[in-house]
């Protein structure tokens, strides 16, 4: 039945071409280019610019209304978004140290934006304080211990990871402790992280520094893993006016 079948469509579409050069309509045979755009499914970019999408709406739930508008301007934290993007297992922890005011904080939203309009295939993010953070995994009467080990897995385990103030909370042996295990997994499991603070990881000059508020051992493993990002100028918050 196939050959018949055959013999008889190309009877038809013989006949048809035969109508169209009469008519001067004569249409040139060959394959009809029917690869979607990227403004369609099936394209590449029109998948990646939904990622993108996506991605921004979570980066925007896990963003302070103050940082919403936040872009990345410091070309070393540029790079380290571009990298996070282009090589996420090698990008190691961003820290970004400097004086109060100095916009270190915007500088960590943008990059986390800059990553999330990339369109990753997977985008999923922490964004907190050290403060908030240590609360969370404290003791408190009835908490069991098993709650706080999950609290502190999540942190561990997100793939984007954004401490603020990672130097302003008050130490302890735990906080030491959980810290230390915080890193070391990160970096055991090749998980980015951006990490903001007011002291160097070490001071040369013998005064405060991160190394006296995480401990010595977590300063070291910093020390090894971080790519370091001072972040200077004058403060930018805006003062408070006199009322007279």
């Amino acid at each position: 039945m196939t050959e018949p079948q055959t013999l008889a469509s190309d009877k038809v579409m013989a006949r048809f071409q035969e109508a169209l050069d009469r008519r001067g309509l004569a249409v040139a045979p060959g394959p009809i280019d029917d690869t979607p755009t990227p403004d369609e499914p099936g394209h590449p970019e029109y998948h990646r610019l939904r990622r993108a999408e996506w991605a921004l709406s979570r980066w925007e739930t896990a963003t302070p209304r103050r940082y919403r508008q936040a872009t990345a301007t410091h070309p070393d934290v540029i790079a380290w978004a571009n990298r996070t993007i282009n090589d996420f297992d090698n990008a190691g922890v961003l820290l970004l140290f400097g004086s109060i005011g100095t916009g270190k904080t915007h500088q960590a939203y943008g990059a986390l934006r800059h990553i999330a309009a990339a369109g990753l295939p997977h985008y999923s993010l922490i964004a907190t304080t050290a403060a908030d953070m240590h609360g969370n995994l404290r003791v408190h009467n009835g908490d069991q211990q098993h709650d706080i080990e999950r609290e502190l897995a999540r942190y561990c385990r997100v793939p984007l990871l954004f401490i603020d103030d990672i130097d302003v909370f008050k130490p302890s042996e735990t906080t030491e402790q959980n810290m230390f295990r915080l890193i070391n997994e990160r970096y055991n499991e090749c998980r980015p992280a951006i990490f903001t603070s007011n002291l160097l990881v070490r001071n040369p000059d013998g005064g405060p520094d991160l190394a006296s508020v995480l401990g010595d051992r977590n300063a070291s493993r910093l020390s090894q893993i971080a790519t370091v990002v001072p972040i200077t100028g004058p403060d930018r918050r805006p003062k408070m006016r006199n009322i007279r």
